[in-house]
Parts: C-alpha cells; structure tokens; sequence
C-alpha cells in the first residue's frame, strides 16, 4: 500500500443493502449510482408492510418516532441478504441546512440496534460546518474504501450526483406541472405537506393520497418543489429554522399556497422538528384551511378517512361560495 492510502476495508464487500426508508427517499437515486458505478450489487428492502413495522417495534424504544422504526425494519429485512449494510449519517450540508439528530446518529443506532444479528454496516458523515466534508468528499472518500483509485473515486461521484440532479429535476417538474394544474383547473386541489419518507411510503403516507385523490381531490406535493428555490423561500417564515427539510416543506407550502383549496400537513409520530414547524405553520400561514394529521404505529384508516373526508366537505362547500350557496 502507498505511503498516507486509505486503507481498503471494504474491498470485499461485493452487496450493498440499503433500508427503503427515511434519506433514501431524498438521496436514493445518488447512493445506488453511486454504488453501482463502482461495480457493486445494490440491494434495497421490500415495500413497508406490518411485517416491516413489527420488526422495526420490536427492535425499538417507544420513544422513536414511527419513521425510525420502519427505518430499523428495513434494515433488519436485510440481514442475510447483503454483504452490509449502507447507513449515512447526515449532519448538515451548509448553515441553516440541517438535518434532525435522527440523521445524525443512526449509524450508531443501527449498528447497536442489529449488533446481535450480525450486521456489517458501513457509511459516510456528512458535515459541512463542523467536520467541513461535503458529501462529494465523504463519498468519494467511501469510493477509495473500497478499493478504488482517486479517478474511478471522482467518477463514481460524478455518476452519482448526476443521477441525483436527474431524479430532482424530474420532481421539481412534476411540482410545476401539478401547480399549473391546481392554477388551471375547476376541481379541488389539496397540498400534501410531508416528509418524502412519509408521503411517498405506501404503508404511511399512501392512505392519505388515495382517500384524497378517491374523493376527487388533485394532491400536489410539496416534497416535489424544487429545493433550492423553496429553501430560498421559506426565509419569509423564518430567519432560523434550521433543518433544511422542513425549510423545502415550507418554502413550497408558500409557493403553492394562492393555487390550492386547503393544505394537509402529515407527519410521523412524535417527530420533533414537524411538531415545531406545523404549530408555527398553523399559527402564522392564514388564508387556507388547514388539516394536520399525526401518523403512528396504531394509527387505523377509519379515522384517517373521516378526518380527510370531512376537510374535502368543508373544501368543497368553500369553492362553492359557502354552505348557504351550495
């Protein structure tokens, strides 16, 4: 080995699993080229289902909110199938663009969690501020783990990113797309403010756009905006927020808010920054109905559905003039 090389620690890992929850509903497309562009096989968990839930439960303390512990179900659907386990910590990409201490800490979390199972689990930490590496740095740092020369390293990472910038543009046009719609169309439009983890989760979020896409409703969401220009807009909220998804989350709420009949606000149960963010937004957005849902692990559908029901009534008698011009 050359003198001051990264030691290859990794070289024999040919599979790569990665948990379908949490980051890699914002980072997936960028982690499975990455890995792929250096020749390794990419293994995701399943859909989320009650079987992911009761082994993420059973592997978790009550105090986790539900989207760390289907996180802990993914990964645990993954023992055996894998050479390890890829598990990124996330502190920060940049000042006022963090991320909540979830982020932060799960690779320990994850590796303490399944330490009787087994699990090899490697990843990166990104930290701008204080450990000042990008995640261009971190990856292609992981890239020379794993046997690779500084340029397949550079390459992998250029492969990567510009998986991640396809999958975000592509996003960034559906969220105009379905705005224009709401601008154009005679039907009732409804902003679904959520978390990717949450709305694009089948088993979490995906209840809540069936109901309201069953009842008629045009669903536009805002996890889709394009992030750096609602980031730049959520400062009309607020000077100090730090976590750059909920920034995102705001700053499309502000951008879609004059299109749309009512906006629903979704979150995990009990996720900290949600529980800050949504009490503000409520306070301080006017001029839209709101309805706020809080999704847990004994949450059933039947009060989901009359919850939603009711605020597409009360939706629909709006656009109507009222209740004394329906």
């Amino acid at each position: 080995m050359l003198p001051f090389a990264k030691p290859a620690d990794l070289a024999d890992v040919r599979s790569v699993g990665i948990p379908r929850a949490l980051l890699w509903y914002r980072y997936g497309a960028l982690w499975e080229e990455f890995f792929r562009s250096l020749g390794r096989e990419v293994v995701l968990s399943g859909q989320t289902d009650k079987g992911v839930l009761a082994a993420g439960e059973a592997r978790s303390v009550d105090e986790c909110c539900l989207a760390s512990k289907l996180y802990f179900g993914h990964a645990a659907q993954l023992v055996g199938a894998c050479d390890a386990l890829f598990v990124p910590a996330y502190a920060n990409e940049g000042r006022l663009v963090s991320f909540c201490t979830k982020f932060q800490s799960l690779p320990d979390l994850t590796a303490c969690t399944l330490a009787d199972e087994g699990v090899r689990t490697f990843g990166v930490f990104v930290d701008r501020v204080g450990e000042r590496t990008s995640a261009r740095k971190a990856f292609q740092d992981l890239a020379e783990r794993f046997g690779a020369r500084p340029k397949e390293a550079v390459e992998a990472w250029k492969a990567a990113a510009h998986a991640q910038q396809q999958r975000e543009a592509a996003q960034a046009r559906r969220f105009a797309d379905s705005l224009e719609r709401a601008r154009r169309g005679a039907g009732l439009s409804i902003l679904l403010v959520a978390h990717a983890y949450v709305a694009h989760d089948p088993y979490v979020g995906g209840d809540i756009v069936r109901m309201l896409e069953d009842l008629g409703a045009h669903v536009v969401m805002a996890d889709e905006a394009d992030r750096q220009r609602a980031w730049k807009r959520s400062f009309e909220f607020s000077d100090t927020m730090p976590w750059a998804p909920n920034r995102e989350l705001v700053g499309a709420l502000l951008e879609a808010l004059d299109a749309v009949d009512g906006v629903v606000l979704a979150s995990a149960f009990p996720c900290g920054p949600d529980s800050m963010t949504n009490d503000a937004i409520a306070r301080c957005v006017q001029g839209k109905p709101m309805l706020s849902l809080t999704i847990d692990a004994q949450s059933g559908t039947a009060g989901l559905e009359t919850r939603v029901e009711s605020f597409v009534d009360i939706l629909s008698y709006r656009k109507k003039g009222g209740y004394l011009h329906g």
